[in-house]
Order: structure tokens, then sequence, then C-alpha cells
């Protein structure tokens, strides 16, 4: 019986043997293609992207549509290797079709953000270098890929959104003018001279050449607070120079208004104190 096993497992292993022997050129050669493959799709991704940089293609198309071409390229690979490995592409495409079906019923998300990338380079509500706000999110857009778009906030943070949300929700494009108002509001005491302040804040924003001249900076009284009659300063900039100016503009309007002698009220209450014990 010893000697009946040990001639089995001895055919068997030889019968494996042969069989990978016999299957040994074709891995090899899959193995080959697979890296001549990914060499040659790295290549020409690598050409196609020079290619668009040197037409100035816009980089979020430049972006989405070497991604979409990567995935394409990927598939075409992978089923040259299982042909040449002796799967049958008949069967394989109808395993193929029924494992699409399963994971797209799998990844309905993963789609409706693919369709959200196809509608946001299509319609461009945004490109990659404007600053825009969405999903309680604001900064850079430095990527747009095919499920995702990739923020960079102003604290050096990376955000990424998937496109679903964004092509369904409300984006607010900060850099899609070349130009933007800047309201601030100041608060003067009762007691100031509401024309001098009026003055003294045109002056400011008047003097400074970043400032645009059409249209031109206006001050309104904007409404009469608790403690303060609040004033609405109006001026228009240039993109590249907003928050540059917003913040220099804060620092002389404490400065010059109090050089003029126009005060900033505070919250102030009056406290009553009354002793009780007179009354009893």
């Amino acid at each position: 019986m010893e000697n009946i096993s040990i001639d089995s497992v001895g055919e068997y292993a030889n019968y494996f043997l042969d069989k990978i022997l016999s299957y040994l050129p074709s891995i090899i050669a899959a193995l080959v293609i697979l890296i001549l493959g990914l060499w040659v799709i790295k290549l020409i991704i690598g050409r196609l992207r020079k290619i668009m940089e040197k037409r100035e293609v816009d980089p979020g198309v430049r972006g989405f549509s070497l991604s979409i071409l990567g995935v394409v390229l990927n598939i075409l690979l992978f089923i040259v290797i299982i042909t040449k490995l002796g799967v049958e592409t008949t069967s394989f495409a109808a395993i193929l079709a029924a494992a699409a079906l399963a994971i797209g019923l799998a990844l309905q998300g993963s789609l409706s953000n693919f369709a959200g990338g196809v509608l946001i380079i299509v319609l461009k509500p945004y490109r990659v270098g404007d600053f825009i706000e969405a999903q309680g999110e604001s900064g850079t857009v430095t990527d747009i890929s095919i499920f995702y778009t990739i923020l960079t906030t102003t604290n050096n943070q990376r955000v990424i959104i998937p496109n679903g949300q964004l092509s369904n929700n409300k984006v607010t494009n900060y850099s899609y003018e070349p130009t933007r108002r800047n309201n601030m509001t100041v608060g003067i005491s009762y007691d100031s001279d509401i024309k001098k302040s009026r003055e003294v804040l045109l002056n400011i924003v008047n003097s400074d050449e970043r400032v645009l001249k059409d249209p031109a900076p206006v001050v309104y009284v904007e409404g009469l607070g608790d403690n303060s009659v609040d004033l609405s300063l109006r001026f228009w900039a240039n993109q590249a120079d907003y928050w540059g100016l917003h913040f220099d503009t804060i620092e002389k309007l404490k400065t010059e208004l109090e050089d003029a002698g126009v005060s900033f009220p505070f919250p102030q209450r009056d406290v009553h104190l009354y002793d009780m014990s007179k009354e009893k």
C-alpha cells in the first residue's frame, strides 16, 4: 500500500510539473508583456502630457483625460495578458460583463462621482488654480481627477471632495471674475462726526494704488446699532491684490480714524445697585 501511495504521489507530482512546464512559456511571455505594457503606458501618458502642456490645454481637462486614458490602457493590457495565458476571450467577456454589472451596483457612488467629473470638465464651473468654496471647505483647486477634486486650503491642508457632491451642490468660485468687491463694516460712536469719518475712509482707499477707480469707492451708513453707527466701506480690487489690500486697509482704518479723533464704541452695560435693607 505504501508503494502504491508513493507511486501515486509521484505520478501527480510529475503531472503537475508537466503542466507547469507547459504553461511556463506563456507565464514568462505574460510577465514580459506586463512589464513592457506598463512601460509603454507610462511613456504614452508622459508624451501626451507634454503635448497638452505645450498646447496649453486646461489643467483640469488634461488631468481628467489622462486619468481615463490610463484606466483604459491598463484594462486593455490586462485583457492581452489573460489572453496570452490561454483564457478564452468569449467566456472572459461574459464574466467581465457580469462583474461589471455587480461592480456598478456596488459602486453607484463612484459612478456618480465619475459623471460629476465629466460635468465639471464640460461645464467648467471651476478650473485648476481657482479659489472655491464648497461642502464647508475653501481652497485652491490643485487637481480634478476622475472621481475627486483636490483643494489646497490657505493653511496648506489637502482636502479631497467627491465630484458627485460638487456637481450637485452649491460651489462658490471666487476666481471666476478678474475683480472683486471688498465690503468692510466700521462702527463709530454716536458722538463721532459721520462726514469726517467718511472722508477718512475714502482717503485711505483712494490713496492706495491697488484700489480700482472704476467703480469708485463709496461709504454708506449701513445701520444704527445698539452701541455704534455702522459705516459700510465698499471698494473694488483685482483678485491678486484682494487679500493683501484687505488686511492693510483694516490696519489703516484703526490708526487713521483714531488720529482724526473718531472713537470706536464698545458694548457697555449700566448696573444699578439698590440697598434693600433701607426699604425694609
